[in-house]
């Protein structure tokens, strides 16, 4: 968890089975890494439920990308989970990096991008090296301005509500400033054009195209 939230993840840990219900129906998630082995049940039961449309969750069958991070290597429990739905099977133990590499991978895949390099105008974000550029220039970013950045970035055009880019800032155990979001677009303006992001009252933010 350490490792991928150095690595810009916002992640949340769900202990067992009837947590991650919990969470996945309170909360919309880019993407669920699912451990097969858990206290009260096997991940296939979670994913089955997820890929059966899941009517109760705010997650969707089709839109939320699923790695499986197992144990379990033998050919027959991969071709398994593949089968299942999910989109990925990354066999422990797995070196850190390609584990973030493949959810970065799997990520680019849900939002419709084949690069790493998001591009929009004279806007350019390297999603791989966490680097902007404006017109070719740097731009200097604090880590939270990059997420928000990031997650308006992925979504040209659409508007993201005040919840929907705290939850690209914040994971488990981390305290929200309630004026946190509002801070970081006012630099984010000052450092890419005052009009690049709309407000768009009582809905939330979005980036012009």
């Amino acid at each position: 968890m350490a490792f991928l939230q150095s690595e810009g993840f916002a992640v949340d840990v769900a202990p067992t089975l009837a947590n991650a219900r919990i969470r996945l129906r309170a909360e919309r998630y880019g993407l669920v890494v699912l451990d097969m082995g858990l206290p009260d049940g096997s991940g296939a039961t979670l994913l089955t439920w997820l890929r059966g449309a899941a009517p109760d969750s705010l997650a969707t069958a089709s839109s939320t990308p699923v790695l499986i991070l197992s144990a379990r290597a033998d050919i027959d429990d991969v071709v398994a989970g593949l089968d299942a739905g999910s989109d990925d099977y990354v066999v422990k133990p797995v070196d850190q990096r390609a584990l973030a590499a493949r959810i970065r991978s799997l990520l680019r895949r849900a939002e419709g991008r084949s690069s790493a390099e998001i591009v929009i105008g004279e806007l350019v974000l390297d999603c791989t090296r966490r680097q902007a550029t404006l017109a070719g220039l740097s731009l200097d970013l604090s880590a939270r301005e990059w997420a928000v950045l990031r997650a308006l970035a992925a979504n040209p055009g659409a508007v993201l509500s005040k919840a929907d880019l705290e939850a690209a800032l914040y994971s488990d155990g981390n305290a929200v400033e309630s004026n946190a979001i509002e801070v970081h677009i006012h630099h984010l303006r000052r450092k890419i054009g005052e009009k690049t992001i709309r407000t768009l009252r009582g809905a939330g933010y979005a980036l012009r195209v």
